[in-house]
């Protein structure tokens, strides 16, 4: 293990990582053959559906994770998640012309590649009949020409009155190019179990970890991996390949930034692409393969990301290929055709599979693993300072306003931890708003009016719906983005300290246990949300008015977490409401002089805001290559001195 204590110590210093520099040729002047992926019949873990990686579609099988048993009479295929070869997206962004399929077979049955078009309709496209086998090996060749909209490539195995085995199946391109070094970095903040079982799954799975060089720990946290036992077998597991680096919290974007930083020291020969990966994810090694060789084969250089599968629901897929819209601070908004909360293990009304068909063109990937190549680097900078959210989003819009496309492979993800089981109210919602208004001003004509019309949308419904910290949160975060890009000289890590602070001084924001609820039975019965509002902003006009004359409809009641609208608690007096995680409540009581006082200093801030935001917008475009340079982040690391 390679170890950097604190910040002291030059990434240039460290020895560099040992990965592999280029696929083995088969004979001289030949071209080689680049792993685009591994065949799986089974995943990493029985925590997650096998049928993401094979479905036996008729009789029985046992599947292993690189092999599968078939009785008699049995069909098994791989048209799943992980289990295809998502051959549009390899026609699209690659010069790939074919992909060979190569196994090891035992028995007698049949072995199919099959394919689909844009619309799902299958065709063979390579057969082998396999009889009396014993460990042989075969080999099928599809091209990849037919699916520029969409479809991919899959193995059908079928068996009649026979047994079969199917094993070690690689899926492989002919390559001429240099295959880059590319590094592992993980950012780890007081996550220690799920850090030490990511690393682990790598050091488990020897032949995907052979496709990376280093794997960097940025450890950030007051709970450090090396206090911990396991720490040493894992470091041992992991040998000279892991490097572990301690420092100060600088969020995910300081996190990330660092391996970034480490992987483009020195000479750009000696540069490192950086595949960044989150530290609480189930880890499917298998993205470590999918991932280096699409990043590898691209006709142009470009952020390669995984996708995310929903940890809690572990069929689910989050999405597929998302946008945002700094204006309205959202994102995460699906692609037109994209897959969002899709349960892949269902099937449409054609009784068909639900995989991605259809090639969507994402905008960018968020960080629980995404690949950056280091000539990206080069040529944009480092990321921005913002400590927490919309670093991805920023980064791959510069990237795209530069040139360099992101795509969102499918087939290559790992599970995080599901959005939709978290709470908007916590204190990181400030860097949602705040990050999202400089991205704004970054990378868009930022409309003011479009913008104050949304903040004032929000602070309206928090107001309404008795989340007064919220609404402090929300008016911080503006007026910490007009003060312009001096809030981001200490990478914001004033910034999260001062807003925790900050949402103490309200009691709605801290989740408390259900035995905190009132004891009356009485004041917590489940009063559920009546349909939506046809004219919303009448009904905010009344509900704002019964507050002002001190009015509710309910004096109490409990609002399940999908309830939670604000034209619903609006007409309570207290609210005791399930927090998304479910694992406790917000009270939320109405406080009219609290309300009023926050109304005040909204209206402050709006003024300012609609006379200040056009220069404080053009004050970050003016300082985003000071921010994002080698020179500020190495100030921020203490590597200036």
């Amino acid at each position: 293990m390679l170890r950097t204590s604190d910040i002291t110590e030059s990434a240039d210093a460290l020895p560099a990582a040992t990965g592999h520099a280029a696929p083995q040729r088969d004979r001289e002047g030949s071209p080689s053959r680049l792993l685009a992926q591994r065949g799986l019949f089974f995943g990493p873990s029985a925590l997650v559906p096998e049928d993401l990686y094979s479905v036996v579609e008729k009789g029985a099988a046992r599947r292993e994770r690189s092999r599968v048993h078939l009785a008699p009479a049995t069909r098994v295929s791989t048209n799943t998640y992980f289990g295809r070869f998502h051959a549009t997206y390899w026609q699209r962004w690659t010069s790939a012309g074919e992909i060979e399929v190569d196994a090891v077979v035992s028995g007698e049955g049949r072995v199919r590649l099959m394919a689909s078009d844009t619309n799902k309709v299958w065709r063979i496209v390579a057969a082998e009949e396999v009889v009396a086998a014993d460990g042989a090996a075969i080999r099928l060749v599809a091209p990849i020409d037919r699916f520029i909209d969409g479809g991919g490539i899959w193995l059908e195995l079928t068996t009649e009155t026979g047994e079969m085995t199917v094993a070690d199946v690689r899926w492989t391109i002919a390559t001429t190019r240099r295959v880059p070094r590319t590094d592992v970095v993980i950012c780890t903040y007081n996550r220690v179990d799920d850090c030490l079982n990511t690393l682990q799954a790598m050091a488990d799975d020897p032949e995907a970890l052979a496709t990376v060089g280093t794997v960097q720990v940025v450890d950030q946290g007051s709970d450090p991996l090396e206090s911990r036992r396991r720490f040493a077998e894992v470091s041992a597991a992991l040998g000279d390949r892991l490097r572990y680096v301690r420092q100060p919290n600088l969020g995910g974007a300081g996190g990330f930034t660092r391996g970034l930083f480490d992987a483009t020291a020195g000479d750009p020969s000696e540069h490192a692409d950086v595949l960044l990966m989150d530290d609480d994810v189930l880890l499917e090694p298998e993205i470590l393969v999918r991932l280096t060789a699409f990043a590898a084969s691209t006709r142009h250089p470009s952020i390669v990301g995984g996708q995310m599968l929903n940890l809690l629901h572990p069929a689910h897929l989050h999405i597929s290929a998302e946008y945002a819209d700094p204006e309205l601070l959202q994102v995460g908004k699906p692609v037109p055709g994209a897959l969002k909360e899709a349960y892949l293990l269902g099937l449409d009304d054609r009784q068909l599979p639900i995989n991605q068909e259809r090639r969507v063109d994402t905008e960018y990937n968020g960080w629980w693993s995404c690949l950056i190549p280091a000539e990206i680097v080069r040529a944009i900078g480092y990321p921005l300072p913002l400590f927490f959210q919309w670093d991805d989003v920023e980064y791959g819009y510069r990237a795209r306003a530069h040139g360099f496309p992101t795509v969102a492979l499918p087939g290559a993800g790992v599970w995080h931890a599901d959005f939709g089981w978290k709470d908007w109210d916590e204190w990181h919602r400030y860097f949602n708003m705040r990050n999202g208004l400089i991205t704004a001003a970054l990378h868009t004509d930022f409309s003011v009016r479009r913008i104050t019309r949304r903040l004032g949308q929000l602070l309206a419904q928090y107001l309404i719906s008795m989340q007064y910290g919220l609404s402090a949160t929300l008016l911080q975060a503006m007026e910490d983005f007009l003060d312009g890009p001096k809030v981001l000289q200490d990478g914001s890590a004033a910034a999260a300290a001062e807003i925790r602070r900050i949402r103490s001084n309200y009691a709605e924001t801290v989740m408390r246990p259900m035995s905190d609820a009132p004891a009356d039975f009485r004041d917590v019965e489940v009063v559920r949300a009546a349909n939506p509002p046809g004219r919303e902003r009448l009904t905010w006009a009344k509900r704002a008015a019964y507050l002002i004359a001190g009015r509710a409809a309910r004096r109490s009641g409990f609002v399940p977490a999908g309830d939670a609208h604000w034209w619903h608690i609006s007409t309570f007096e207290r609210a005791i409401v399930t927090d998304m995680s479910e694992q406790g409540v917000r009270i939320r009581t109405r406080d009219r002089e609290l309300a009023s006082e926050l109304a005040k200093r909204a209206a402050r801030t709006f003024r300012r805001f609609v006379t200040d935001g056009p220069a404080a917008a053009r004050a970050y475009r003016a300082e985003m290559g000071r921010l994002t340079s080698r020179e500020n982040w190495a100030r921020l690391y203490g590597m200036d001195k």
